[in-house]
């Protein structure tokens, strides 16, 4: 992969690349989940709960990683092996393997499948039974004889084995390959040896067998797995105008009828609910969004916008805002960690932060809560009701009760009572004249060094 980040951290639609093979086991109803992981313990951290992590000490093939995890293996269970680094495996696919291995009381059962170009994958060698001899490594040169390089069908690296059965081969497997390696599928032809039946499954969905080595192919991987969101999603209900010019991460809810237009994005745990419309041009990162919203050209980090609720185009929506019920965030609005009631509105060119507004209250074009003092956070609290003049500048602490006003242009620093008019602003001084004057003092070279300005307060030209 070329990168600091370990491979199976690198994300695919808002999952690590490992949680997907474990998230299909899960899904499958697999009763114990074991990761095998290395002594630098990349994965620390990233797993949760109730996935049982043990330590391959030396990598010494897949083999013995498997008896790595010998400890969680019963013997009279069936145990399935999964690669970390095959994201499109799904939960059909596992039960299918399940129960084609159950059903032919097999030893052991490899999933394999049809590849048009099988290069470095390992092939499947045929017994004239049709029963699984063996499967050939192409890691290496040497691994493969030509005639088997010409095989299609290929290994996905996915088995059910017989936990018992599995056990013992694995005390047998040696590393007699090009890269002095204990491959795992080594074990076939030991439980073909003890009288064993090994079989093959072919799966359904060959992109299940298609692994990550590299960043190109971790774009084409992710490509499939975002189709398969979208189509989840349009199927149950959704519009996705543009599927190409859309990004929905795997873990995004999305209610009926609602329409995702292009060039939007949609990431992490975030939800949308019913009849919404969400874009062009914009990104939800774990927001919430109700029922009949509507987000155009904005962006939302861990917000919640409620039902009937409008924001955009061009709000910027922080962490720890909540927009109620049928309130708005219009046109070049920054709101961080603040509470807009229901039906209240801020229109436009406006900054709120750490601020609780009440029902119905409208907020003017360029309203400030100056919420920091260079040391600590205040809060600005407003009412309901409340008719907030454009150009007005909240100075935190400060509280206006409901049904309250305030003057255009005001700096606000006291309170203001419940149906008060706030206003604090200089007095307006005209200057009579003062245009033909300045002209006159342009043209007889004024504004000389030490001479006022006859506009300015100390210029004995002003009347008062």
């Amino acid at each position: 992969m070329r990168s600091a980040t370990p491979k199976l951290l690198h994300p695919i639609c808002g999952r690590p690349m490992i949680a997907w093979p474990i998230a299909a086991a899960r899904e499958a109803g697999a009763g114990k989940i074991v990761v095998v992981e290395s002594p630098e313990r990349p994965l620390d951290g990233w797993l949760d709960e109730d996935v049982a992590v043990v330590i391959q000490e030396q990598q010494r093939g897949t083999a013995d990683a498997v008896k790595a995890a010998a400890a969680h293996i019963a013997a009279d269970a069936t145990v399935i092996v999964l690669n970390g680094d095959h994201p499109l495996v799904t939960a059909e696919v596992l039960r299918a393997l399940v129960e084609a291995h159950v059903h032919q009381r097999a030893a052991a059962t490899i999933a394999t499948a049809i590849l048009e170009d099988p290069s470095g994958y390992g092939r499947v060698v045929r017994a004239p039974d049709g029963t699984v001899e063996r499967v050939v490594e192409t890691k290496a040169p040497g691994d493969a004889t030509e005639r088997e390089l010409h095989i299609r069908e290929i290994s996905t690296g996915m088995f059910a084995f017989e936990g018992g059965p599995l056990l013992a081969a694995l005390e047998e497997v040696r590393a007699e390959n090009a890269q002095g390696e204990q491959y795992l599928p080594d074990v076939l032809p030991i439980l073909r040896d003890h009288e064993r039946s090994v079989v093959a499954h072919e799966i359904d969905d060959p992109a299940a067998a298609l692994g990550i080595n590299d960043r190109a192919a971790l774009a084409e991987l992710r490509s499939v797995a975002q189709m398969r969101i979208h189509r989840r999603h349009m199927l149950a209900g959704v519009t996705i105008v543009d599927p190409r010019a859309t990004v929905i991460d795997a873990d995004v809810e999305i209610g009926a009828d609602t329409v995702i237009a292009p060039y939007s994005s949609v990431h992490g745990s975030a939800s949308i609910g019913q009849r919404s419309t969400i874009g062009p041009l914009t990104t939800l990162i774990a927001a919430r969004v109700g029922d009949d919203a509507t987000v155009v050209h904005s962006y939302v980090r861990e917000a919640e916008i409620g039902d009937r609720v409008s924001v955009g185009p061009f709000s910027y929506l922080r962490p720890g805002t909540i927009l109620r019920e049928g309130s708005k965030a219009g046109t070049f609005v920054e709101i961080k960690n603040s509470d807009v009631g229901a039906g209240s509105k801020v229109p436009h060119l406006s900054y709120i932060g750490d601020t609780e507004i009440g029902g119905h209250t409208n907020i003017g074009a360029g309203t400030i809560t100056a919420n920091y003092d260079g040391y600590r956070k205040h809060r600005t609290t407003i009412g309901a009701g409340v008719k907030v003049s454009v150009d007005t500048m909240f100075v935190a602490p400060v509280s206006v009760g409901d049904e309250a006003y305030t003057g255009a242009g005001s700096v606000i620093t006291e309170d203001i009572p419940p149906g008060s008019l706030g206003i604090a602003r200089a007095r307006q001084h005209n200057v009579e004249g003062y245009a033909e004057r300045r002209k006159r003092q342009q043209e007889t070279g004024g504004d000389r060094p030490g001479e006022p300005d006859p506009g300015s307060r100390s210029s004995p030209q002003i009347r008062r």
